[in-house]
């Protein structure tokens, strides 16, 4: 008897699991098709392009928040420093159905400190990502859109540096082996034209910008039980910036 509960425990388990973190079909769809925009709004009627995306075609795990924010840290990006943010969130419209949606987090470069790392960068400037999801009954894809860019310290308000958007791309689309809290990932990436137009025009900051978009594939190199443990299933729930009393982040007055 104890052994068939066991089993029904294990394969209730193995059921939830299943219907939380599920294989993708398509690596991405193209937002401006329908009516979304490879321009995240930055609330001044500019905007940042989203200039890596997260192939829905990578190891499920990885499209959910926990996973995802573990190949991150394996980059070396975290999560701000202490919770705080300077000015408020930018929102982006994936073309999925959802309209414009408010960033699901900010990640910035650690320096190699998990823990303090981002307080630094907050000071002296670095490479930061906003995280869309597209995840609408329009275009399910599962892909993640990255705003990714380099930018100037603290005392310049946190503007981008000359090329910062291009810089940043190219820092998130980290290509190789990588590992963190015992997974290892095997990442590859690919330059797409045709989604974002070169130059500056909408572009926040005034910066201009190529035509080329990182598609990045993460595919987890371990058995998936021993990947499952440091991370979790959680999945991408709305973002916690459109829920005030979910907001535990302070924001200050200050440029994005």
């Amino acid at each position: 008897m104890l052994s068939f509960i066991t089993f029904a425990l294990a394969a209730q388990v193995s059921l939830t699991f299943a219907a939380t973190v599920q294989k993708r079909s398509v690596a991405y769809y193209n937002p401006t098709v329908n009516g979304g925009s490879m321009l995240d709004d930055a609330g001044n009627g500019l905007g940042e392009p989203l200039n890596v995306i997260i192939s829905g075609l990578s190891s499920p795990e990885v499209l959910t928040y926990n996973g995802f924010y573990n190949f991150a840290q394996a980059i070396g990006f975290s999560e701000e420093c202490l919770g705080f943010h300077l000015g408020g969130p930018q929102s982006a419209n994936l073309g999925d159905g959802n309209g414009p949606v408010n960033q699901t987090t900010e990640l910035r470069y650690d320096y190699g400190s998990t823990g303090l790392g981002t307080c630094l960068e907050s000071l002296i400037g670095g490479n930061h990502l906003r995280l869309y999801v597209q995840n609408g009954t329009e275009a399910d894809s599962g892909a993640l859109f990255l705003a990714v860019s380099q930018e100037e310290n603290l005392s310049e308000s946190h503007t981008i540096v000359p090329d910062g958007y291009d810089i940043g791309r190219l820092a998130a689309a980290a290509t190789g082996t990588t590992s963190i809290n015992g997974v290892t990932y095997s990442t590859t990436a690919q330059n797409v034209t045709g989604l974002l137009a070169a130059g500056s025009a909408g572009v926040n900051h005034g910066q201009l910008v190529f035509a080329l978009i990182e598609i990045v594939r993460i595919l987890i190199r371990l058995p998936i039980h021993q990947a499952l443990r440091p991370m979790g299933s959680r999945r991408f729930l709305p973002s916690k910036y459109n829920d005030l009393s979910l907001n535990y982040r302070i924001f200050l007055l200050g440029s994005p």
